[in-house]
């Protein structure tokens, strides 16, 4: 797999005949491992241990219902009342980060209403602020510590 613009970690992987898996610590399980599995193992070890997101706060693959359709957030971050705040989408290595990467997250963002909207391929990472009251989204210049959402 690709190096990312993320910080290495001892990554735990097996191999199960002709797939590779990778250890996933929130679910407690391993899962397929595929390019954009990689970013967000990677992506969840930087916001725990770099960010200080507390793990039981942070869930991976959660499900929502959209216009009466099944969606699946890549990851979500609650607080300690369990409201979520952040939304956050994954995209391989290879895969750009654009309008329509945007546009995907915000409609799941219909129905959770956070405060914080996140999008990474493992190379570039955006982050949002929405302004509900303006109608509006100001992007941040890092992606802020727990504290601070």
């Amino acid at each position: 797999m690709n190096t990312l613009n993320l910080p290495p970690y001892p990554i735990k992987t097996v191999q199960k005949g002709e797939k590779q898996f990778v250890f996933d610590e929130l679910r407690k399980k391993y899962v397929a491992l595929t390019p954009e599995e990689w970013v967000r193992q990677h992506f969840v070890h930087y916001l725990i241990t770099h960010k200080k997101y507390p793990p039981g706060l942070i869930a991976n693959e959660m499900s929502l219902t959209l216009n009466g359709t099944s969606k699946r957030c890549d990851t979500v971050v609650y607080d300690k009342q369990a409201r979520p705040r952040v939304i956050i989408e994954y995209k391989a290595p290879h895969i750009a980060i654009t309008e329509k990467v945007f546009a995907q997250i915000s409609r799941y963002n219909l129905v959770l209403r956070v405060d914080y909207l996140i999008v990474s391929n493992g190379m570039q990472h955006y982050c949002c602020r929405m302004d509900y009251a303006n109608r509006s989204c100001t992007f941040l210049p890092n992606i802020p510590d727990y504290d601070q959402i």
